[in-house]
């Protein structure tokens, strides 16, 4: 018998969300090493807040609705907020009950600075990385270092030059600037929407961008990121990054691999100084020679640097920095590092799917 199309509404709901969520669900692996870092951040967040006043939104709850918003790429925190509202997988993964009201956007506003202030997002990063190193992931002796570029949140007319008053707009909403003709170098011009961003070519025949330089330090073993920051875009920015990231490593014999981009004598010099093994791809006048590139390592080093495209292909296509949301360096550079951390994530969930 054909059952009734009646649409009535229920008074109460014996499930939580907790229930309703399947015990296999991908999700459910990445939201306990989630927790697992944020217990440990909870000294951190009694820090920033008052002792006193109204209660705000806990910080845990912010963070995991940003982690939401990378893996599913919600474009704004707008839409993370109307996902929340009836998206029943969303409130499970925050912590919100069947009830419990969803804040409104302009609460990521507030709060960002405040998380920004106190550096949460390499907190929360460094810890991931620490729980990969304890379930023996990490191989602490090979890396592969490489950046990539991250286009700014600013148009190309918005980079005028510096300390020149804007001549009123034909049109508020889109309006006529010509600068053809105009030489326009980072020295004397500026964007007027992000003063951190730099204007910056990829390559010849490519088009100039308004944009920034993420780098990324790879642990060769299993593709994980152990460090991660954000420099301005220049021609130098990413070998003065790499010979940062790698100047943070604890002291010991390991080595580098990246492309071409690092095959320079002073960058190699560099690494040789920190008691390190470069291992970059090879230009016609190298700055490394058979002694490095004759041993079986180099060869390995060299096959497995290419896996540190896919973490650029990931945080571009799924993790939503193709394009950058935030201004700012500081802003940037957090965006950038909390993205390392989600992925970081799905690659430990994965690897721990694998092994089981």
């Amino acid at each position: 018998m054909r059952g009734d199309d009646q649409q009535t509404s229920h008074l109460f709901s014996y499930l939580s969300p907790e229930q309703r969520v399947p015990a296999d669900h991908p999700l459910r692996p990445i939201r306990a090493m989630t927790d697992e870092a944020l217990r440990r951040l909870s000294p951190k967040f009694e820090a920033l807040y008052a002792t006193s006043g109204r209660p705000s939104v806990p910080p845990e709850h912010l963070l995991r609705a940003l982690l939401l918003q990378v893996l599913y790429s919600v474009r704004s925190e707008r839409l993370l907020m109307e996902q929340l509202q009836y998206n029943l997988l969303f409130r499970w993964f925050v912590g919100l009950d069947m009830d419990d009201p969803v804040w409104t956007p302009t609460t990521f506003s507030k709060n960002r600075d405040r998380l920004l202030d106190g550096d949460i997002a390499r907190a929360f990063f460094e810890d991931i990385v620490a729980q990969a190193r304890g379930l023996r992931l990490l191989s602490d002796e090979h890396f592969t270092v490489d950046g990539t570029l991250l286009e700014a949140w600013a148009g190309q007319k918005s980079f005028r030059r510096k300390g020149q008053p804007p001549s009123p707009p034909d049109d508020p909403g889109n309006p006529t600037v010509d600068f053809h003709g105009e030489p326009r170098l980072n020295d004397t011009h500026e964007s007027t929407t992000d003063p951190d961003a730099r204007l910056f070519k990829n390559g010849k025949g490519k088009e100039a961008k308004l944009a920034y330089l993420g780098e990324v330090l790879m642990d060769n073993r299993e593709g994980l990121i152990v460090n991660a920051c954000v420099v301005p875009a220049t021609g130098t920015g990413e070998r003065e990054a790499a010979t940062s990231l790698v100047a943070a490593l604890p002291e010991g014999h390991a080595t580098v691999g990246g492309d071409k981009l690092y095959d320079t004598r002073a960058f190699v010099n560099t690494m040789r100084d920190l008691g390190v093994t470069p291992h970059v791809a090879q230009k016609e006048a190298s700055a490394i020679d058979h002694r490095t590139t004759r041993h079986a390592g180099y060869a390995i080093s060299q096959r497995l640097r290419k896996r540190i495209e896919e973490i650029f292909g990931w945080m571009k296509t799924v993790g939503g920095l193709r394009k950058l949301r935030h201004r700012g360096g500081a802003r940037v550079n957090w965006q950038f590092l909390f993205t390392a951390a989600v992925y970081n994530l799905v690659r430990l969930r994965n690897l721990q799917t694998q092994s089981a």
